[in-house]
């Protein structure tokens, strides 16, 4: 079906403006402007030109005269730049600056137009030194404006004036445009984004992202055999993709998944939530090599209270079984770890971890656990607890993991408290830190179990329709009709690329998994991810 695509403005329909300015000097603090100039292009064609000379206010120094040869008295008669930064805007309107080291042009027009009470330009703004560096830093000695007319036999020549210095720019500006399609630029977006690749030693890869789509979706990273390397998830798969070719992505694992990849693939999404839910399920079922997030669920755990046992206790555990009662899937053993602690800190549970069926009978020369002696717990393996007593605390503990009690985290605070008056604050903070996590657990706990025990509904978001049955999606529509995902491949390599996920594979891939395990109530590890992610969907409605 038919859906919008987030483009961006081809070259071709960008009006740029390319500015020069000649000053007194290399300071916007200090200098002046001696003369402006600035030339409209859309399409290649010149569609407006701005050039005066100003009045700096300030002589203008020997070596500038010698440099520009613009005098004192060429410009004694010159409007002053406070009478022309209103022409000069209307000028420019919403278009690209352009200009050759444009941190210098753009920042003396900025310096003036604050002294004088405007707001600084918000143009987008393209550098053809960056651009320049990027493309032909090899076949030139220099970057230098003059350096380049020369050398790539640019129509005019720079002379430090500026109407002359524009023309000359303009023409690299076009050149450049024409060097940047080899690496599949085609739009104001991948111009801007281009010097900022570097010289990446994958760049003729760059060739596979020509045919990508701004669209949401999810892209997978596939070696020579087809295999999935990496997948994610992106709001604009083209611009995603590319980033992975910036100067600043340093990480060891992406050169070395871009030497391996020979095709990327994509599966648009109408929107981004789905594309999320895509690439968890995706990720969980391939377990591709580069993926560290989304693989992480073999990490998850619970925290469970052995209700099985006549003095039950709090155990972290991978191990779901139909005895006991479960908080989780916890994301980490630390944080779950963190959770028995905070209960522990105020609640006498039992610690120790001598198994105690529903028969035991303690020996009569049991010891005494240590946190027993200090008052922290009861220790019934040495016969010294109350079971009626115990009872009640495993109550407390059992009201807590269900929500039922705030007393445990009313407990918590009375103790950071008592920590903070009495100035030990590294003991509040860890107390604190405490309440956190037990507190971000239990959120967690409530709204997956609220989605689950919501049963089959629906929730409209603009033109897009969840379909979502006990907290995971089952279809989305958009506009009315069901969406159908489609797994394409970009690249223009002559080596054949197997496709590595055909339609049924692919349906397969994003078939919504049970909520349930079967024969049981307890959350499998496996959803939880995107039992959150619908959960933030649902938050942000509700905002």
């Amino acid at each position: 079906m038919e859906k919008a695509e987030h483009k961006s403005q081809p070259l071709k329909a960008v009006t740029f403006c390319v500015l020069d300015l000649e000053t007194t000097g290399a300071s916007a603090a200090y200098g002046g402007i001696t003369e402006i100039g600035a030339v409209k292009y859309c399409g290649g064609d010149e569609v407006g030109r701005f050039s005066t000379l100003v009045n700096p206010g300030q002589p203008i120094p020997a070596p500038i005269v010698i440099l520009t040869g613009i005098t004192n008295s060429m410009v004694s008669g010159a409007p002053r730049i406070e009478e022309l930064l209103d022409l000069l805007l209307e000028f420019i309107g919403d278009s690209v600056l352009v200009a050759h080291n444009a941190r210098f042009d753009v920042g003396f027009i900025n310096a003036s137009l604050t002294r004088y009470g405007y707001e600084p330009l918000s143009n987008v703004v393209v550098d053809t030194v960056t651009l320049a560096r990027r493309l032909v830093r090899n076949e030139v000695p220099n970057c230098k404006l003059s350096t380049l007319a020369s050398c790539l036999g640019l129509r005019h020549q720079p002379v430090h004036r500026a109407m002359d210095d524009v023309l000359a720019t303009g023409d690299l500006l076009h050149y450049l445009i024409e060097r940047a399609a080899s690496f599949g630029v085609s739009d104001l977006e991948d111009l801007i984004a281009l010097p900022k690749m570097g010289s990446h030693p994958e760049a003729d890869k760059l060739q596979m992202t020509n045919d990508l789509p701004r669209a949401p979706g999810v892209y997978m990273f596939v070696d020579a055999l087809g295999d999935v390397l990496y997948v994610g998830k992106a709001t604009n798969i083209r611009t995603r993709v590319r980033s992975y070719f910036g100067v600043n992505e340093s990480r060891k694992k992406v050169g070395s998944l871009l030497k391996l990849t020979h095709g990327i693939h994509y599966i648009e999404a109408p929107d981004a939530v789905t594309a999320e839910v895509w690439e968890l399920r995706i990720i969980g079922r391939l377990r591709p090599r580069y993926n560290h997030v989304g693989t992480r669920t073999e990490k998850y755990c619970y925290v469970r209270l052995t209700t099985d046992e006549e003095w039950p206790r709090l155990v972290v555990t991978k191990v779901r079984t139909s005895s006991g009662l479960y908080l989780g899937p916890i994301t980490s053993r630390s944080m779950a770890r963190e959770v028995i602690d905070a209960i522990e800190a105020v609640v006498p549970l039992r610690r120790c971890t001598v198994r105690m069926g529903r028969n035991y009978v303690a020996p009569t020369d049991a010891p005494t656990c240590s946190a027993a002696r200090l008052g922290l717990a009861y220790c019934p393996c040495s016969g010294s607890a109350d079971a009626s007593v115990y009872a009640e605390i495993v109550q407390l503990v059992s009201d807590t993991m269900t929500q039922e009690s705030t007393q445990v985290q009313e407990r918590l605070s009375a103790k950071m408290g008592e920590h903070s008056e009495q100035h030990r604050f590294e003991e509040a903070a860890v107390v604190r830190d405490r309440i956190n996590t037990l507190n971000t657990i239990l959120h967690r706990q409530a709204q997956a179990d609220a989605l689950r025990a919501e049963g089959d509904f629906r929730v409209q978001v603009g033109d897009v329709e969840y379909h979502i049955s006990s907290g995971i999606l089952q279809a989305t529509s958009q506009n009315g009709a069901v969406f159908a995902p489609l797994t394409k491949r970009s690249g223009t390599q002559k080596r054949a690329v197997v496709q590595p996920v055909v339609k049924a594979d692919l349906d397969a891939l994003i078939a919504a998994p049970k909520v349930l395990e079967e024969g049981g109530s307890v959350l499998s590890s496996d959803v939880l991810d995107e039992l959150m992610c619908i959960a933030r969907l649902m938050e942000t409605i509700e905002q």
